[in-house]
């Protein structure tokens, strides 16, 4: 039985992850996984949050966006919106896209953009919790 799984995390812009792990933790639509190898079949949603990796005893964290995610006995795929390593957040960044996005939220704006706002808000929180985390 192989004691790693290969994560690959893909994103509209590159391939944003692509190793052999011990373990994956993500935020899926039913609730925070965690799959190991030899985990049985599965195709679901993945929403908003935070993506723990597990490697030599090591955990990294992600901020990943929505998705879809494929899970083998060898393999998790995920195709996602947004996937950034903690180490490449910018807080203060993020927080104005934070801050724009809720100023915006009390202006009019049609169904579409509001939508289109509480995406990106999701997104921004993500970050900040993963960013956050490892203080």
């Amino acid at each position: 039985m192989a004691d790693t799984l290969r994560l690959e995390i893909v994103t509209p812009q590159a391939i944003a992850f692509s190793e052999d792990v011990h373990m994956v933790t993500l935020p899926a639509a039913e609730g925070q996984i965690g799959i190991y190898p030899q985990h049985m079949r599965l195709i679901t949603q993945i929403s908003p949050g935070e993506i723990i990796v597990t490697k030599d005893g090591q955990d990294r964290f992600l901020a990943v966006g929505e998705g879809l995610v494929e899970v083998t006995a060898t393999r998790v795929s995920i195709v996602t919106d947004m996937a950034i390593p903690a180490d490449q957040i910018d807080e203060a960044k993020i927080q104005e896209a934070r801050d724009r996005a809720a100023a915006r939220l009390r202006e009019k704006i049609s169904d579409e953009e509001v939508a289109t706002v509480n995406a990106s808000m999701a997104r921004s929180l993500a970050q900040l919790q993963v960013k956050r985390r490892k203080r």
